[in-house]
């Protein structure tokens, strides 16, 4: 069994996405690389992930483009892999998509959730198993695979270099960092979005009662588009609307040039936890407790046990962790108010600690 006194020479980890997801692998990766500095790591990542994380410099990246066929895909990488045998697999994506490329990763120990996290089969492709748990944070089961060789102290840092691109970009956008606000008003879940009229209160809110410049951000697919020209036009105060307009290592550029950042369930309220930022994360139809921004999640705005009250009749304590309460309407036990009073909240605890 390897620990720290005895580590793997090469470890490979499977997670492909999402952003949010692979946002958490990262710490996990680098607080083995502080107990094992002489251990090689590998990542089997997903295509638009590895746009943010592809050019770290100490890691090896081997990327799955998810477009392909789940056998195409296999293929491909049993190719690239071919004739190497890792020490160690740690599979921490749970898609049966993704256990089926990792049978074209061949390792010693195959890592992989406990049986009763392991759902579609995971079980079946793994030959050990990290210690069982409930009702934890994502990022808190993804260090399971660390404590499972006794490697407890965590290192939640990122260290993501930016290119000069990037640098620009951002400086561009915010010429002096602070008294920000950057809103990124989608999920890649439409359900999980909040209303553009209470983004525009709220961005209105900031600009003419607290001084804040306001920038939209987000992807260039349909849907952030109209959000963010609808917020535009709502608003009575100017703000300006980047969506679409940046690669994903530019924005997380200028998320590090912020003061803060709103968005509901997102990749982009892990990315703003990388880049070091508060977040105020809008949660009802998912939990917090589960997926919200790690270091920020005193800064959500949570009504996940009242739309579980309201809309499943029960408690979110006595319904599974894992559910997804998205449903139409939802987000709408979210008001501008409640987004207002953790703002200000925020704001001050930020002022305090620059004292």
């Amino acid at each position: 069994m390897y620990n720290v006194n005895h580590p793997p020479a090469s470890v490979c980890l499977l997670r492909l996405s999402a952003i949010g997801d692979t946002c958490h692998v990262l710490p996990v990766i680098r607080t083995l690389q502080r107990a094992w500095p002489k251990t090689r790591f590998t990542w089997v990542i997903g295509r638009l992930e590895a746009k943010l994380f592809g050019h770290l410099p100490d890691i090896e990246f081997i990327v799955v483009d998810k477009r392909m066929s789940t056998w195409q895909a296999r293929s491909k990488l049993k190719e690239t892999l071919r004739g190497r045998t890792f020490d160690v697999l740690m599979h921490m994506q749970l898609s049966l998509r993704a256990s089926i490329l990792s049978t074209a990763i061949q390792a010693k120990v195959r890592l992989g959730f406990d049986r009763s996290r392991a759902r579609e089969l995971q079980w079946l492709f793994t030959n050990m198993h990290v210690a069982p748990a409930s009702r934890q944070h994502v990022m808190d089961g993804l260090f399971g695979f660390a404590e499972k060789f006794d490697v407890y102290e965590r290192l939640l840092r990122w260290d993501i270099p930016l290119t000069q691109d990037a640098v620009s970009y951002a400086q561009k956008l915010i010429p002096e960092p602070g008294n920000t606000l950057i809103i990124s008003p989608c999920s890649s879940h439409r359900l999980r979005n909040w209303r553009s009229e209470y983004y525009a209160e709220v961005a209105d809110y900031a600009v003419s009662s607290l001084g804040m410049r306001v920038l939209l951000c987000g992807g260039p697919s349909d849907i952030e588009r109209r959000t963010g020209e609808e917020i535009v036009s709502r608003m009575k105060q100017k703000c300006e609307n980047t969506i679409g307009k940046d690669t994903l290592l530019q924005f997380f550029a200028t998320l590090e040039r912020a003061t803060l950042l709103i968005t509901p369930d997102s990749g982009p309220a892990h990315m703003g936890t990388a880049a070091g930022i508060p977040v105020i994360g809008l949660y009802a139809a998912t939990n917090p407790a589960r997926s919200g921004p790690y270091l920020s999640r005193q800064w959500c705005v949570d009504k996940y046990d009242v739309a579980a009250r309201r809309l499943m009749g029960r408690p979110a304590a006595e319904i599974p962790w894992t559910t997804k309460i998205e449903r139409p309407g939802v987000m709408d036990l979210i008001t501008p108010d409640d987004v207002i009073k953790k703002l200000h909240a925020l704001l001050l605890s930020l002022a305090r600690h620059k004292k």
